[in-house]
């Protein structure tokens, strides 16, 4: 479970990251989410509400069916070279409202990057692509990895559709060199 350490009357709770990233020496991709959901935190494992498309637009992506379990959405992610991880380590959040965060303390990416060799980072939405440029760009040199924002695969992003999600993904995922999908 997410620590929480204070809430206060505006409905705010200060909430910390519990759960580690998901890598390898042989990641070649990093997905970065914001901060995890509400059901994530309780779930400790990322996009673990039942409306959010990530698992079936990654599925889709790479032509595999919807891993349904943690371990099976550690190996699917490993076996197809993509670690996962979230900008924030901890921050002040309104259940699991993007446009609430505030107070935020950034993750090292370093413990990624340095560890695989990573050509590129995908943000999985506006308000993470905001946060990395903000808090860990620092972490990337002379444009390497390349940084993509993609749209977000949360169930408040209405206006994409899982097919336009997942053309819309697997176009960014088939440009980057070395990475097959379907």
């Amino acid at each position: 479970m997410s620590r929480k350490e204070t809430t206060d009357i505006t409905g705010y709770e200060h909430v910390t990251h519990t759960f580690g990233p998901v890598y390898d020496q042989d990641s070649k991709i990093l997905i970065l989410g914001s901060m995890p959901s509400v059901k994530s935190r309780e779930q400790q494992f990322y996009y673990g509400h039942p409306q959010n498309r990530f698992w079936k637009v990654l599925a889709a992506v790479y032509g595999e069916q919807v891993p349904d379990t943690i371990a099976g959405k550690t190996d699917f992610l490993l076996r197809n070279h993509v670690a996962l991880w979230d900008v924030i380590a901890s921050c002040d959040i309104v259940g699991s409202s993007d446009s609430s965060i505030r107070n935020v303390r950034a993750n090292d990416m370093g413990v990624i990057l340095s560890a695989a060799d990573v050509s590129t980072i995908f943000l999985n939405g506006g308000k993470a692509y905001e946060l990395f440029m903000k808090y860990c760009r620092k972490y990337v040199h002379e444009d390497k990895p390349m940084i993509v924002k993609l749209p977000s695969t949360s169930p408040a992003n209405a206006a994409w559709s899982l097919d336009r999600l997942t053309e819309a993904w697997r176009e960014a995922v088939r440009n980057r060199k070395g990475i097959s999908v379907l």
